[in-house]
């Protein structure tokens, strides 16, 4: 999958190249590049934001530079699926991640201030697919911390990115469940022991333990997933 991501702060994305993510980019699972947003600029001030037309507070990212950076990466015969981080968008949930991982090129632009200017929106969807998605209901002071996670929410499903593709089964929001509570050795640690059922050997009955877990730990924090 080939990933590119357009910042006004490329630093900020180096995460992507520590732990699993980093790994895959090495073996060749993930073509990565970061763009900056600035070098589509031409003053010598590399402006990228301008007052809002109509008045109130804060500034809004300038459509040259967009404008710019996106010709760049549709001047081939393919073009991107591109993402746009924001709290004004649909919900980026499993599925989502599940949905974009099957795609062979997604593009991030991270947005900053009040904004991106919605014109270039409306110009990108002409020439690509273009989504906004929200990671909470809750405003962030740019796109780069969603879109590292988004990255690594879609990054992780694709073949050879997690060493044991079977512990993706089982996990959070994979079936509409929350994942079980997990435990290691020792089996009493501080006087808290173990469940018993996770000593017994007894697969059956440990896949039906998990399971009531499951459904119990739903309940009790995302009732919200278990009211369809």
């Amino acid at each position: 999958m080939r990933l590119d991501v357009i910042t006004i702060f490329p630093d900020y994305l180096q995460p992507l190249d520590l732990s699993l993510i980093g790994t895959a980019r090495r073996n060749g699972l993930l073509d990565l590049h970061v763009h900056d947003l600035r070098e589509h600029t031409h003053d010598r001030h590399r402006t990228v934001d301008d007052t809002p037309y109509g008045g109130g507070a804060g500034m809004v990212m300038k459509p040259e530079p967009w404008g710019e950076a996106l010709d760049q990466l549709t001047a081939g015969d393919t073009v991107p699926h591109l993402i746009v981080p924001g709290p004004g968008g649909t919900p980026f949930t499993q599925q989502t991640a599940r949905d974009l991982a099957q795609e062979p090129w997604l593009a991030f632009a991270c947005g900053r201030y009040e904004g991106i200017d919605e014109r270039v929106y409306e110009e990108a969807a002409e020439r690509m697919p273009v989504s906004v998605l929200s990671l909470g209901d809750y405003v962030l002071n740019g796109g780069e911390v969603a879109v590292l996670a988004m990255v690594e929410a879609i990054a992780r499903l694709i073949p050879g990115v997690i060493g044991n593709e079977q512990s993706l089964v089982e996990e959070s929001h994979e079936d509409g469940l929350l994942e079980y509570p997990v435990y290691t050795k020792p089996a009493v640690w501080r006087g808290r022991e173990v469940p018993e059922i996770l000593l017994s050997g007894n697969h059956g009955a440990i896949a039906a333990w998990r399971h009531e877990q499951r459904l119990q730990r739903t309940a009790a924090r995302r009732p919200d997933l278990l009211s369809d």
